[in-house]
This record gives structure tokens, sequence and C-alpha cells, in this order.
């Protein structure tokens, strides 16, 4: 036995070890350095181009003017140009095709020039051409997992930093007439910095790439030589342009009873050709001022910049929360010390309200005899005959605060799709925070996010099937499908309607037919049984949440309700406080997404912040207007709570239309009503997400509140500020119910 126990300590370090060499096979995504040796082919890759100006993307290798994938292998690789790149989900989802090509890149190998081919395209190529060229897309081209950048300074040329992509050509003016010209660009110039890897495969000589740029340059065909290449590519040469005249003597063949002279984006088809060569060059530099781990950086100096701009976003916030509280305190200091003086108008034994006198109930009609103020008094409050004295305000709703409220079958499933909803966006913001997700893992974001919101499944049926047991329901399978059908299948419809019109645009933003079964399979054969297996627990397994207080049978009536506090009007202005909180961060968010969609968002530290705050916001937003609703003695808090807490997103809604007119530019019904519909379902699931918040927020302070109805208890400090609002809204509501009478 002494010997077992000797042992013992030598297996767990044994177990150490052997995790230990697990956690070094173990890859993040940006943290494994590829080297390279000298002549060692480094694979460019091509993957599609995109624009600021529309939606819609294309794949690089579709485009007719490009060259064509040769299918010949290079540098020892088995696959051939042309094999397409195997994509995870979000790479899919982002509109990513990326393929294997002919470009040849040996490390530290310099190439002055290279031929590539010579494209000959008709004239719709030509027209689609100069469509593309003048809508502004850019060509993203990948090495070593980083995109070809063109590079710019800062007006000081004291800083440098990348721009994802190159430009497939430029546009200029005719001196003669004014009307437009397009060149395309057919020569890049591939610029691949380097330094010494780190470790042991430096000292080998393997060395690490840390930066790729491409400076694209259109030269005319004329300008080349027999072999394909011009004499010096980076000289200064005439620009190849995208004219193709007509051949008027074709045409006359062709139309011989015809006088019509042609404009040149015409659709007639005279066979004409137009001959595009591409060459390339490739150049090494040393770049020992780049770490390996910091090769991003230059991609996010643009952003590094407004870090001053996401700090007053934080003030902003802090301060916007900050004034709720610090206003709630104020009124407290002032009135609510001779409200706890004056306490002990009530008790509560086994949830019923003791009263010492009988008082009036005043009703729509007019005010009603004592007798029969006697009868529904004692109906709404107790079953017992004992007195007590007045009461006002939320304590008169202790027998209703916790009726089910209508449509309970609807708002468990949404309360539970929340959940889901909130679990996946704290994953990934703390994912993210921790470098786990960064630009390096393409589409990790994405991909993330779906497994995230499958496996939360689990806590959407949990939440779904407590709530609804706890009013009351029965059937907790319809209860179940409802949850796992209702907002996926929603969001799924929506994609795909909206996909049918990106598929006739042949964009590569459409998702694939295969992708889009996979979507269903994940949805239909995970997470359905997930949400299943959820439910059971939540409704099967775990008891009900249990009420402070008992519902009577009979409901109280509601008096008129001030404007501010019904749904719809107090719903959408208690909406704009956290809207306040969020909109200086959404500037660069909508950037990131709708504007540089070549750009990575790497500031997540600070959206981690503001979406913290902005959670604490809608918390006490929810709770100081429950807490009015329920002084205004009317206890439709279920709904309203959760519309309070989710009214944000109208707000949000509203800054999107904004921003798609005054900042987009977007043209194209396609691009725009791409840009509403995700904008819609982003701003769907962050309502769902922020109206949760808002009802369990509400809901745990309903239940906390209550436990204190017995007034000779003292209060907990927390609660005390709200108390201070009680008085207020009361003689607010109880002076506009004699104004009706």
């Amino acid at each position: 036995m002494a010997i077992a126990w000797a042992l013992r300590p030598r297996r767990w370090a044994l177990w150490l070890l052997l995790l230990v060499s697990c956690a070094r096979a173990f890859y993040i995504p940006g943290y494994s350095i590829k080297s390279y040796r000298d002549e060692e082919p480094i694979p460019l890759l091509v993957n599609k181009i995109f624009s600021d100006h529309t939606q819609l993307q294309y794949a690089y290798f579709d485009l007719p003017f490009v060259c064509p994938p040769s299918g010949e292998k290079h540098g020892g690789s088995p696959f051939g140009s042309g094999q397409s790149v195997s994509l995870n989900l979000g790479e899919v989802l982002r509109g990513d095709r990326i393929m294997t090509s002919d470009f040849e890149l040996l490390m530290g190998k310099d190439v002055q020039c290279q031929a590539l081919c010579t494209q000959e395209v008709g004239r719709q190529d030509v027209k689609r051409a100069r469509q593309l060229i003048k809508q502004g897309y850019v060509a993203e081209w990948i090495a070593d997992n980083l995109p070809g950048a063109t590079s710019f300074v800062t007006v000081d040329r004291s800083r440098k930093y990348y721009a994802t992509g190159f430009k497939l050509g430029y546009q200029d003016f005719s001196p003669a007439d004014g009307k437009p010209r397009y060149f395309i660009n057919n020569h890049f110039t591939i610029v691949i910095r380097w330094r010494k890897a780190p470790g042991k495969a430096g000292d080998d000589g393997g060395k690490a790439v840390v930066g790729f740029e491409v400076y694209p340059k259109s030269i005319a065909a004329s300008e080349h030589e027999s072999k394909g290449c011009p004499k010096n590519p980076h000289d200064d040469h005439l620009g190849l342009e995208l004219n193709l005249p007509f051949d008027m003597a074709k045409l006359r063949e062709k139309y011989p009873s015809s006088s019509y002279i042609p404009e040149e984006d015409d659709d007639l088809d005279d066979g004409a050709t137009l001959k595009i060569p591409y060459t390339y060059s490739v150049f090494f530099q040393e770049e020992n001022n780049v770490e390996w781990s910091n090769r991003w950086d230059l991609y996010f100096s643009n952003q590094e910049e407004g870090s001053m701009t996401h700090w007053l976003a934080i003030l902003n916030s802090l301060t916007i929360s900050g004034v709720l509280g610090v206003t709630v305190l104020v009124i407290w200091s002032r009135t609510v010390q001779g409200d706890i003086k004056g306490r002990g108008d009530g008790a509560m034994e086994d949830g019923k309200l003791k009263r010492s006198s009988r008082t009036k109930l005043p009703n729509k009609e007019g005010l009603l005899d004592q007798s029969a103020a006697d009868v529904e008094r004692d109906g709404d409050l107790s079953s017992d005959d004992e007195a007590g004295e007045d009461m006002t305000g939320w304590k008169l709703l202790h027998g209703d605060v916790f009726r089910v409220p209508a449509y309970s079958g609807l708002l468990a499933p949404l309360v539970g799709s929340g959940m889901q909803l909130l679990f996946m966006a704290a994953g990934l913001l703390l994912l993210s925070c921790l470098g786990v997700l960064n630009p390096s893992f393409r589409g990790g974001f994405v991909s993330v996010g779906m497994g995230l919101f499958v496996f939360a499944g689990l806590f959407s049926g949990y939440f779904s099937g407590r709530l609804y047991k706890t009013f009351g329901g029965v059937n907790w399978r319809k209860n179940t499908i409802i949850t796992a059908l209702f907002f996926p299948g929603l969001t799924f419809c929506l994609v795909f309607i909206l996909n049918l019109f990106v598929w006739a645009q042949a964009s590569s933003t459409a998702i694939p037919f295969g992708t889009l079964v996979g979507l269903l399979a994940l949805w239909l054969l995970i997470q359905v049984p997930l949400v299943y297996v959820g439910s059971w627990f939540g409704f099967v397994r775990a008891t009900a949440w249990e009420h402070p207080t008992k519902t009577n049978s009979i409901p109280r009536q509601i008096p008129p309700q001030p404007w501010y506090l019904r749904d719809t009007y107090g719903a959408v202005l208690t909406g704009l406080v956290p809207f306040a909180v969020l909109f200086i961060e959404l500037l660069f968010v909508f950037k990131n997404l709708w504007q540089d969609k070549s750009g990575y968002y790497y500031v997540f530290g600070f959206l981690s912040v503001v979406c913290t705050i902005l959670i604490v916001t809608v918390s006490e937003v929810t709770i100081i207007a429950t807490y009015s609703q329920l002084c205004a003695e009317n206890y439709h808090w279920w709904w309203h709570s959760f519309l309070t807490g989710g009214s944000s997103a109208f707000w949000v809604f509203a800054y999107c239309i904004w921003y798609h007119f005054f900042k987009l530019h977007v043209t194209g019904f396609v691009s725009s009503l791409f840009f509403f519909s995700y904008s819609f379902l982003a701003c769907a699931v962050y309502g769902l997400l922020t109206g949760t918040v808002g009802f369990l927020t509400a809901y745990a302070f309903v239940r906390r509140m209550y436990r204190y109805v017995d007034l000779k208890k003292p209060y907990p400090p927390t609660y005390l500020p709200f108390l201070a609002l009680e008085p207020l809204l009361t003689s607010t509501v109880r002076s506009k119910w004699t104004d009706v009478d």
C-alpha cells in the first residue's frame, strides 16, 4: 500500500506530461508559424473580388477576362491550378471561393517578369470588365494565409498600413470629349516581406513571411515583346484600355439594311476580340521591423487610429448607465427615508394580505358603493374577512402580479431562443478576446458562432421548458417543437428566399445548395434533439420557479395608464437609452461589415466592454420601467419587460436605414435587398437577446421585491431607490384615474 501511494505522484506527473504533449499538438489559428527555406515554393491562392459599393461578390476564376487555371502542378504540389481549397462553414457563408493558381513564388528568388497568359475576350467580356471596374471591385489573393494588400502611408509618412486587395483596374476620362475610359490592370508586382523564423526553424535557415503586397499596373498589349513581357515592366507604359471598336464592315455584312451607328455599350456581336496579356514580377525583401506575431497589425492601423473614439464610446456608455443609477439615488436620498419610517401598513401571512379597514375602489363607471367595494376588495386580496390598512401602488398587485400572461406559449420559446443567442454571443466575445478567433482563422467567427448556437440548444430547451412549466403548461413537447423550429425556421426561410435573388446574379455571396442542405441537417439532426433534451430537463426534471405570493382567482381591474407606460410608447421610448449606449460602437461595426468588407474587426476588447455596459443598462431600464408599471397598478409586466429590453432593436434598424441612404451609396435592387434583409435579421437577433435579458432581470426583480411585501421587515439597500419612485408614480396614476371618473 505504501508503495502504491508513493507511485501515485509519479502517475500524476506522467499524465501531466501527456497533457502537455497534447497541448503542444493543439492548433490555434494564427499561432502556428510556417517557415520556408530558400527556393521553397509559396502557394499563391486566388479568392474573390468584392466592392464597397455593392454586396455582391464573385469568385476570381469566374471572371471571363482573367487567366483561367491551366491545371498544371507547381512547386511539387499534388494539386494542379484551379483546385478548390477546402473551406470551413464561415468561409463559405462570407463568400470565399479559394483556389490554387498558376503563379510561381519561390522563397528568396526574385523574378523580373514572368508571362502568365494572354486572354482573348469578346465584346460582352469587355463590357463586364468595364462594369466591375466602374463599381470599384478589388481582387483578393492569399499567400501564407495573408491576404494580398495594397500599401499606403500616412500623410506625414510616419506610418504604413495595408488595405486588403488590389483594384482590377482604374477609370480615367478622355481629354478630347470627357467620356470615361477604363483600363485593366494586367501586370502584378508581388512583394513578399520576410524575416528569420523564430526558434529552431530560423537557426536552420527558415524564413517567415511577414508581409504580402500586390502592386497592379496596366500595360498596353503593344508594349509587350514576343516573349509576352514588356521590356521594362517598372517603367512608365501606356495603359491597356478596355475599348473594342465596332468593325463597321462586318456589321454592314451582317445587317445590310441598317444605317444605325452602334455605341460602345451596345450588345451587337461583330466577332471582334481584345487580347489581354497578363504578366507578373516577384520580389523578396527582408523586414526585421515586423515580428511574425504582429504581421497583422498593418491591416488594423486604421482601426487603431480610432482607439480614442472607442474610449469615448465606453465613456459615453458609462455616463448613460451611471446617470440611471445616480438619478434613482438622488430621488431616494430625498424621499425614501420618510417612506421607510412610515412603513408598517400591512403584513403578509401565507400569501394573504391583512387589512384593518375597507376602502372604496373606483372603476371606469364611477365610484362603487361601500358594500360593493368591500366585496370586490375581499375577492381580490383575500378570502378572509380580516381587517387591514389602506394599500396603494405595487402592494395592491400581490395577488395578480404573477398571473399567467397572454400568449405565454409564445413567450417561453422566445425567452429560450434568447438564452441560446446570449450564450452564443458571450462565447464569441470571450474567444475573440482570448485571441482564439483571430483574422488568420478565416471564417472562424461564423463557424464557431454556428457551433455555439447549435450547442446552446440545450440552454434554449431548458429555459423554455422550465418557464413553460412555471406558466402552468402541460404539453411540453409542443413547446419544445416551437422552441426548436420557430426562430431558426424563420431565419432559414429568410436566408433561403434572399439566396434565390443572389443566385440569379451568379454571385459567390450566394450560399451553395450543398451548404444549405448541410445547414438544414445541422439544424434538424443536431440542434432539435439538443433542444428536446434541454426541454426535458427543464420541464420534467426541474421544478417550476416558485412565486412568493398566491394568485387570486379574480383579476384586478387596471386603472387608466399614463401614455408613457403604455406598451407601444413606453417600449419605444425606453429603447432609446440602450441605443445611446451602443450607437458609437455601431459606427465601427457597420463600417467593417458593410463598407470595408475586406477589413477585419479586431477591437473585441472595446466591444466586450460596451456590450457589458449595454446589458447592465438594459437591466436598469427594464427594472425601472417594470417598477413604474407596477406602481401604476398594472400587472401586465411580462411582455412589457420583454419589449422594453428588446425595443432598442427598433432604433438600431432605424439607424441601418439612415446608414444605407447616407453612408453606403449602394446601387442595385439586390444589394439593397441584401442589406435590409440581413440588417433586419441582425436586429431581430439583437432584440431577442436584449429582450430576454430584460425579461429575466424584471422577473428576478419582481420575485425578490414581493418577498419583502411584508412591510414590517427591512428592505435590502438595493431596493430602496425603487421604493422612492412609488409615491410619485402612485399619485400620478390616482390623479389621472380621478380625472377620468
